[in-house]
């Protein structure tokens, strides 16, 4: 090993010190320089260069019905707004050119304005553009003032996307943003092309400023992280004066979902409600159409009057509205009785109703009739055919009253209390309780007299849709299905998950027991107080119930309003829906029978009306030879229509409507279809009222057409 030579190596390493000294001194000098000498120039390339990153919404699903017609649906709305200090401040000589250019077109700018909006006119748009144009503007950091509003609304409402466009071919309007300064901020507005049919059920968004939105309630909120979808995430960098996007990672869109609701159905149980409503001068309506075999929930009706003294969906009462149910409680209770064989299944257990008034541990329990001497002595099936409360109390007290946990126990065991833990926010499931006489909470303590009312319905609080769904089960043969509002999930027209119909109870009593629960039910409708429910067409099962229910101050000091409703199925011997019906209502009469009863009526007929299934050849005459007349519009329906009839031989459809440029043609007589086809190839906006044949116009025949126009249609 060779000696070292510290004359030859010493010197290379302080060359080496030296070198990397001077170095460090030049990276440290030019580091100062860049921050004090450069700062400025190097904080402008920054800023031309900087990069941004936003949030890209996701296109939230849609709500579709069981036959996939469009519930809610998401479309653009905007806000446009005005930038009058838009550009370059340095570019001075664009300034005075955009100055010239806006005095040139403000003028046709106003007019097409007013052409879109009609409601201002051209001197209220241009007083309006002018005031944001010479608004003052103070910067809140430097105080700094300038003259021009940054964002200076055009319009104060939203308009759709065709309007926007519309809006965007105006002069002036139509030159890029950044030059122009005409910009817009986008909305994503919640639709419903039925308006509120099912609106609770079916929910609503709430739009905030900024864009953001927040679901409020039904499937809307339960679902809502399903609709909504996620987010993606874009970035936007500023090369020169431009920004360029790039989608860093992409938004996904909200799953469509299809619940069970049948338009159909829905509408005619909404139409049922409020004319009932109405007759009989009531302030809250509730109904509920169930199929029997699946569970899925067809309709459901929440109306309450509000102030303007129409009919509205304000509360899903059908899911959160727990009260004391009333008669039709008192079925549960005797197939309690009768799952238990307390009494027997052929119901020949005699009960001594008397005269209509029987004391019951000290309180006098009375039936409907009990100022005409009552029922006296009666069966089992008859106390329920005649709705009969010392009957039911009578039985209940007689074989529960030393062992009230057994009776609560079999309430629970039928399904009456069972907790459906529905999907749907807000429900409420049922609050029956179980014996405490050691409570200190007066509504919690059980009394003697407590049974005898719980058995007919009163001290429980219960939901619609519990009820329902127990009469559903007597309706599926004692199987308790839980009802289902979703049937599927769909992602670009995909099925991407089915839910199933859940049984929740297999059996909620003895097959025996139900049978016989079946034929009462029957016998309700057919020979007791459902009379009012039933149909010549087809047997209809179920029961009436009438509870007061106490308001301000109790039973006896307070206002007594009145629960009525009915709950049934048909038809009877082919269960294919079952329904309940309830109002509320000040004052007599007060009929569950008579007025739930009615609506029920009508409902259960229109439903299997549309069921009905009649061969076109059946309702032909052979005998009758006819031209049926056909009014001028799309005519390619009208001849398939008339081909498809087998009609051979028929006069040709009438001429096509004579259409005049420029000029509202006549369109009375007319189906609505073929009217709104007509109109809107002319740029008409249509509004219908009624249904039928056009009757009357709003905007005469001839009458000479302008931009924007709404031509009213009255059919019958």
């Amino acid at each position: 090993m060779s000696k070292f030579n510290s004359e030859k190596v010493l010197p290379r390493y302080l060359f080496l010190a030296v070198m990397l000294t001077i170095i460090g001194l030049a990276v440290v000098t030019k580091a100062g320089i860049t921050m004090t000498v450069k700062k400025s120039y190097w904080e402008t390339v920054a800023k031309r260069l900087r990069s941004d990153s936003d949030s890209v919404r996701p296109n939230r699903g849609n709500i579709l019905s069981s036959d996939g017609q469009l519930l809610a649906s998401s479309i653009p709305e905007y806000k446009i707004f005005m930038d009058y200090q838009a550009g370059s401040k340095e570019d001075t000589a664009w300034a005075r050119k955009r100055d010239s250019i806006w005095y040139a077109d403000l003028d046709s700018l106003c007019i097409g304005l007013n052409h879109i909006f009609p409601e201002w006119t051209p001197e209220q748009f241009k007083a309006r553009l002018e005031e944001g144009k010479h608004k003052e503007i103070t910067n809140s950091k430097t105080g700094e003032k300038t003259i021009g509003a940054r964002h200076w609304a055009v319009w104060p409402k939203r308009i759709s996307y065709n309007t926007y466009c519309e809006v965007q071919e105006l002069p002036f309007f139509n030159m890029p943003s950044n030059k122009g300064g005409f910009h817009a901020e986008k909305f994503e507005a919640r639709r419903r092309p039925f308006g509120s049919l099912a609106e609770r059920t079916i929910g609503d968004i709430r739009s905030f400023e900024g864009g953001k939105d927040t679901a409020r309630f039904g499937i809307e909120l339960s679902y809502d992280s399903i609709l909504r979808g996620k987010y993606g995430i874009e970035r936007k960098e500023k090369v020169l004066n431009k920004k360029v996007s790039f989608t860093v990672k992409p938004p996904v869109d909200g799953a469509d979902i299809v619940t069970t609701i049948d338009v159909g159905m829905q509408d005619l149980a909404e139409q049922a409600v409020i004319e009932g409503l109405k007759k009989w001068n009531a302030s809250m309506g509730v109904a509920i159409l169930m199929e029997v075999k699946t569970g899925d929930v067809k309709a459901i009706v929440n109306m309450r009057r509000g102030a303007d003294g129409e009919y509205h969906e304000q509360f899903n009462d059908a899911i959160s509205y727990r009260c004391e149910p009333g008669s039709v409680f008192k079925v549960a209770s005797f197939l309690v009785a009768l799952d238990d064989g307390v009494i027997p299944g052929d119901t020949s257990f005699q009960i001594p109703t008397g005269n209509g008034i029987m004391k019951m541990h000290g309180a006098n329990m009375k039936d409907h009739n009990w100022h005409h001497g009552g029922y006296g002595t009666i069966n089992v099936a008859r106390a329920l055919e005649v709705s009969s409360n010392i009957g039911v109390s009578y039985v209940i007290d007689k074989f529960y009253g030393s062992n009230p946990t057994k009776y609560v126990e079999g309430l629970y065991r039928v399904g009456i209390g069972q907790d459906l833990k529905l999907p749907i926010v807000g429900y409420l499931p049922p609050n029956i309780r179980m014996p405490d006489t050691k409570t200190s909470n007066k509504a919690l303590y059980w009394s003697k007299t407590t049974l005898p009312w719980m058995s007919i319905g009163y001290e429980t609080q219960i939901a619609p849709i519990n009820t329902v769904t127990f009469y559903n089960a007597i309706a599926n043969n004692g199987r308790m299905m839980r009802p289902r509002f979703v049937k599927q999930f769909l992602k670009e027209g995909q099925v991407v998950y089915e839910t199933q119909p859940e049984v929740i109870k297999e059996q909620i009593a003895k097959p025996q027991a139900i049978k016989t629960m079946q034929t009462i039910l029957r016998h309700v409708v057919s020979q007791g107080l459902g009379k009012r429910a039933g149909s010549h067409s087809f047997q209809v099962s179920g029961k009436t119930g009438t509870a007061q229910v106490a308001k301000a101050g109790g039973y006896k000091s307070g206002t007594v309003e009145y629960w009525l409703s009915f709950c049934g199925y048909f038809p009877s011997d082919d269960p294919r829906y079952t329904c309940i019906v309830c109002i509320k209502k000040m004052g007599l009469p007060a009929s569950g029978g008579l007025m739930s009863g009615g609506i029920f009526h009508h409902i259960s007929e229109g439903v299997m009306a549309k069921s009905l299934k009649l061969r076109v050849e059946d309702a032909r005459d052979s005998l009758l030879a006819f031209a049926p007349d056909v009014k001028g519009g799309d005519n390619a329906a009208s001849t398939y229509i008339l081909n498809e009839l087998g009609i051979k031989n028929a006069a040709t459809p009438e001429t096509p409507v004579k259409i005049t440029e420029g000029k509202m043609p006549d369109v009375i007589d007319m189906g609505a279809r073929d009217a709104i086809y007509l109109l809107e190839r002319q740029g008409v906006k249509v509004q219908l009222h009624g249904m039928g044949r056009v009757k009357r116009q709003s905007i005469a025949a001839g009458s000479e057409l302008k931009q924007g126009m709404v031509c009213v249609l009255e059919l019958q």
